[in-house]
């Protein structure tokens, strides 16, 4: 799941007589090993930065990496980044969260200025995503909660992950497959209609 690190800047560098982008920052967040790394490589359009270690022994009996435990090799230890590019100058980086509880130290500086976050879910390691959805929800932050189908299989409808999550009905809960570009792309725009929502409630309250 590792890459080779980018060498496209982390910010608009805009020549004379170009516009620079508008920046959009999104964070995708979930458990070890449920698909963050590659969600943000399915969709960026630039080689993604992965700062990811081997993982060693010190991990066995306590990070359970689930259906891909004979593919995991290494762990994200600072973050993902990935970058879209949209129509009328608009930039989308994602970043992804160190899936390991050791590291949520550093989920603070991560999320600070994001219009929301995607949490993925692994129905068979549900206990694992009960801290992204408890970190959002405690900061106000929108999110959406992306059911990740390994191998392509919904092993529960929806309905149960809401209820087993205890997730609010004002938060969307999605079917999406970390693999896909259109499947992410698909939660992505979940996530920045409720973020615009989001934004036009508060401004009407505002008035």
């Amino acid at each position: 799941m590792a890459s080779q690190p980018s060498d496209a800047p982390m910010a608009a560098q805009p020549g004379a007589g170009t516009v620079a982008p508008t920046v959009v920052k999104i964070v995708v967040a979930g458990g070890f090993a449920v698909g963050k790394t590659t969600f943000i490589g399915s969709i960026s359009d630039i080689e993604p930065l992965n700062t990811e270690a081997a993982m060693t022994e010190k991990s066995v009996g306590i990070d359970d990496a689930g259906l891909v435990s004979d593919r995991k090799t290494t762990t994200t230890v600072a973050m993902d980044f990935g970058r879209i590019a949209l129509p009328g100058h608009l930039w989308l980086y994602l970043f992804g969260t160190p899936g390991q509880d050791r590291f949520l130290f550093m989920w603070d500086d991560l999320v600070r200025g994001a219009i929301g976050a995607v949490v993925l879910v692994d129905t068979d390691r549900l206990d694992q995503c009960f801290p992204a959805v408890d970190y959002m929800e405690s900061r106000g932050i929108p999110f959406v909660v992306g059911v990740n189908c390994f191998d392509g299989i919904a092993k529960h409808s929806l309905e149960d992950v809401r209820a087993a999550l205890a997730i609010p009905d004002h938060v969307p809960v999605l079917y999406t497959d970390a693999r896909s570009r259109a499947a992410t792309k698909q939660a992505l725009i979940a996530l920045v209609q409720l973020a615009m929502a989001r934004l036009r409630a508060g401004a009407a309250s505002a008035r």
